[in-house]
């Protein structure tokens, strides 16, 4: 029974597959296990705050990468269709490359949050939201754009598309563009304080 096959390889062979997916989410939440009951309480007990930076930043990526190797290890053992092949090679490409990114999406944004979330005074840095939000994106184009180049897209190109359509985009929306950079005068130079009164004259 186990000899027949399904779409090309054999029940045994399917059953291993899952099999090996399975075992990679088992993987997974015995590493969330050892997470929250070691490796967490042993973070928090440090006065530094770097591991527990890098414990934020690591911890996910890793089980989705882990899940991402077991679906492709049950995936490669089968036969396929070699056009099925490449396209789920290149998928994984991207996903690989999309998961770095978000190990230092995380990191940049834990690291800014923990040492440059608060100014000297105590006081919450009220530029942190703009430029951690601004970094984050910085740092997810740069990594859709390795993505993409590593599956062989013309980046040139689609560079220049959107160097166009920013172009585009920029002059229909000149008055939010304004407002943006009015708000970032206002954050850098504090013109006002909190209890002051603004007059306005007709």
């Amino acid at each position: 029974m186990l000899e027949n096959e399904i779409w090309g390889n054999s029940i045994q062979n399917w059953i291993i597959s899952i099999l090996i997916i399975v075992a990679a989410i088992v993987l997974v939440k015995l590493i969330s296990l050892l997470s929250k009951k070691v490796l967490k309480p042993l973070t928090d007990r440090t006065k530094n705050h770097l591991d527990d930076i890098i414990f934020y930043s690591l911890e996910p990526p890793i089980k989705f990468a882990i899940i991402l190797l077991g679906i492709w290890i049950a995936i490669h053992r089968l036969v396929y269709p070699d056009s099925f092949v490449k396209v789920v090679d290149n998928i994984y490409r991207i996903l690989i490359v999309l998961d770095i990114t978000w190990v230092f999406a995380r990191l940049f944004g834990g690291l800014l949050q923990v040492y440059w979330g608060k100014q000297s005074n105590g006081q919450a840095n009220k530029m942190m939201p703009i430029i951690k939000r601004t970094i984050l994106v910085i740092v997810w184009l740069i990594g859709i754009v390795m993505a993409l180049s590593n599956v062989g897209v013309n980046i040139s190109a689609l560079l220049g598309t959107l160097g166009i359509g920013g172009i585009a985009f920029a002059l229909a929306a000149q008055d939010t563009v304004k407002n943006v950079f009015g708000t970032f005068t206002i954050l850098t130079d504090k013109p006002f304080s909190i209890g002051d009164t603004i007059r306005v004259d007709s």
